[in-house]
Formats: C-alpha cells, structure tokens, sequence
C-alpha cells in the first residue's frame, strides 16, 4: 500500500459528475486540481450497503472541505456507467458534489497497492495527498466497516497547520510547541 511521504500515482479517470446523461462524464488526472489538496477514497462496490454511507457522508462533508481548498474524489473499480446507475437510483448519491471515479482497468488500485486479492476491488483506503501530490494520511478499514468522514477532515485541519497536533486536537485548539 502506497504510504505516507510518498508521491501519488499519476492517473486518468472517467469521473461522474451529474445524474444526467448528457453532461454525466468527464476524465480527471492527477493534475486536474492544481495547488489544491485532495482527499481520494476508495470504496470496493457500487450497489453495496456500506459504501453509500460513506460516500454520503463526504458529500455532506464536502462544502468543509472546499472551504480547506480541499477537492474530494471518490473511486471505486466499477465502470463509469455502474457509478452513473446508482446515482441516478440512490438519492443521497445523485446530486454529489464531488466526482465518483472509475479504476475499472484497476490501474491505480493495483498503483496504490490496495487491490483486495482475494474480492478483487479496491479495499476501503482513504487518502489525504497535498497540493505537491505527496501522501500525508493513509486511512484504511476492513471491507466491511465504514469510515468516518469526520476524522479524514479532522486529519485535514491538523495538516493544514503545519504544526505538531496532539491527539484528538480540533481545529482552533493550540498546537504543541517543540521543547
């Protein structure tokens, strides 16, 4: 699995970006989003019951998320029309203010290192990467659990200050100061 302090893969995705038909698709690269920092999480599969919690969960999250100059990225191994029919069916998914990316040849899964070898999707990772494209947190969960948005954006905060942050520190707690 790719970690921390290592560079992010180039890539080239068909994104999702409406539920309509006409204007649904667009490709994304790892310089789609210049100066911005960027959260890319994976989730393993389109039409599962874990996955739209989540996926629900950053879309509500994404408007603090733009105001870190921070763009969300969601990507799972489904094609681009799968992700395009289960925003059109789900209502907490149509109206997302984020691209749904597909890895459906699995080439940035297999990049990064999290391609499940045994369901062969991509395991549930969470990446927070800065504006150079370097990795700064890496969050993983079992297939089966879900993970907070909440704590990626807690993460998010801490790294933007450039600062030692204590456990559980908040954006606008003090930071820690080098004896």
């Amino acid at each position: 699995m790719t970690s921390i302090g290592r560079q992010f893969p180039d890539f080239a995705l068909t994104g999702i970006v409406s539920s309509d038909l006409d204007s649904a698709f667009k490709t994304f690269d790892q310089d789609s989003f210049p100066g911005k920092w960027k959260v890319v999480f994976f989730w393993p599969k389109d039409f599962t019951f874990v996955c739209p919690t989540e996926i629900a969960g950053f879309g509500r999250l994404a408007g603090e998320f733009a105001d870190r100059d921070t763009q969300l990225l969601g990507a799972s191994t489904d094609s681009e029309f799968v992700h395009l029919a289960w925003r059109q069916q789900r209502a907490e998914l149509k109206d997302l203010p984020f691209p749904m990316l597909s890895d459906i040849r699995r080439e940035l899964s297999s990049a990064l290192g999290i391609l499940d070898p045994v369901e062969g999707v991509a395991q549930r990772v969470a990446y927070i990467v800065d504006p150079e494209g370097i990795v700064r947190f890496v969050y993983a969960t079992d297939l089966n659990v879900g993970r907070s948005p909440e704590e990626v954006l807690r993460v998010l905060d801490a790294l933007q200050t450039g600062e030692l942050c204590p456990c559980n520190w908040q954006q606008g707690e003090d930071t820690l100061e080098a004896a």
